[in-house]
């Protein structure tokens, strides 16, 4: 098929999926998903060079708009005793996945599944429900720690798939911590360059801007990190995690800007990178029990490693109804899955069918868990005294 053909049914899956979501209400990304691989199904899509590229971009995109949620000046809370809670929490988390790994003997890329989180579900979520409830706002700060906890989960595994788990891998593993070291240390100093000089700001992003030299700076300051990894032999994804947190940190009086870039992402590049996952997919997956069974495992063992670790965690703090949907709420890493089943499946650490069972379960939990959370949401309110 040739690059013509890739690119107009592209456009159309482009632009039918938010139609679609909207009738079927189901989340956009299921959609990109699943229209993905109807097309690849009936031959309107083929892996091509071109396609790839695009659709690699637009994954490095979501990862940048990802950090960009994240203000480290903001960030914090305001309770000691909950911060030992979340250390608690994160410290179950590994614990029960590392005994499910071990159990079961899985692959490496299971170990960092279970624990996994992903902000995108979450800011559905808050779009939806008063982001002042007490489940949610706590699942938006430990979302916000476990992306990053992730992110650097995703780097390590990636570092290990590549180079194998030896002296190339120790290496790899001590530039990272090196970089996160150094990339400490230039947030600390850039802080203070901006306390002392805040015009800094202003002359790289000016209030009044007909030139669109924000976004110029966001792009290039992206792919100046994404060029760091690769120099560095670390995984790409940190380099786009990093840059979007710099933003998003040092340069807040640019209201306007997290909305320009999320459009655009959202609205071209994040989706293209979705369709090609979902072009990845075999149709039939959705029907095949042994798949169906392996997603419903993977699910399970996401929702249920959370529940757990969250009574243990926030049961004495949130009470019974918000402990259950604050385990929920965190329960849906649909990016980042899609992200390490691709990833695992690239450095055949996974079989193609353990593949499909990740993204039929990052999808069904991106469905059934917000039905789940509605109606339980729904039930309380109306029952609760």
């Amino acid at each position: 098929m040739s690059n013509s053909a890739v690119i107009i049914t592209l456009s159309l899956l482009v632009l039918l999926s938010p139609f679609l979501s909207r009738v079927t209400k189901i989340p956009v990304v299921v959609v990109e998903i699943l229209l993905g691989s109807l097309a690849a199904s009936f031959g309107f899509l083929v892996e091509n060079e071109l396609f790839k590229i695009i659709a690699e971009v637009g994954f490095l995109y979501l990862m940048f708009l990802a950090g960009m949620e994240v203000n480290l000046k903001e960030f914090g809370f305001a309770k000691s005793s909950l911060l030992r809670r979340t250390i608690i929490y994160f410290m179950m988390l590994y614990l029960c996945s590392f005994i499910v790994f071990l159990y079961f003997d899985l692959s490496s890329v299971y170990l960092v599944a279970f624990p996994i989180f992903s902000m995108g579900m979450l800011m559905a979520l808050v779009k939806e429900y008063d982001k002042n409830e007490p489940w949610l706002a706590l699942a938006l700060n430990i979302g916000i720690i476990g992306e990053l906890v992730s992110i650097m989960a995703l780097t390590i595994l990636s570092g290990g798939l590549e180079h194998g788990y030896n002296r190339e891998f120790a290496f790899t593993i001590g530039s990272l911590v090196a970089f996160m070291i150094g990339f400490v240390l230039f947030f600390k100093g850039i802080r203070i360059l901006f306390w002392w000089y805040p015009g800094i700001k202003t002359l790289i992003m000016p209030h009044e801007d007909g030139k669109d030299q924000d976004i110029r700076f966001s792009m290039a300051l992206m792919f100046i990190m994404v060029a760091a990894m690769l120099y560095l032999k670390i995984d790409v994804v940190l380099g786009a995690f990093l840059a979007g947190t710099f933003i998003a940190t040092y340069f807040k009086h640019k209201i306007e800007l997290p909305e320009k870039l999320s459009s655009f992402g959202f609205g071209f590049l994040v989706p293209i990178f979705f369709i090609h996952v979902g072009s990845t997919l075999a149709l039939d997956a959705f029907t095949d029990p042994s798949t169906l069974q392996l997603a419903f495992f993977i699910g399970g063992g996401i929702v249920g490693i959370r529940m757990i670790s969250s009574f243990v965690a926030y049961s004495g703090y949130l009470g019974f109804k918000n402990t259950v949907l604050f385990s929920l709420s965190d329960s849906m890493p649909l990016t980042f899955m899609v992200a390490i089943a691709t990833l695992g499946y690239e450095a055949q650490a996974i079989t193609y069918g353990e593949y499909n069972a990740f993204i039929v379960a990052s999808m069904g939990s991106g469905i059934f868990l917000m039905i789940a959370i509605k109606i339980i949401y729904s039930f309380f309110r109306r029952y609760s005294p």
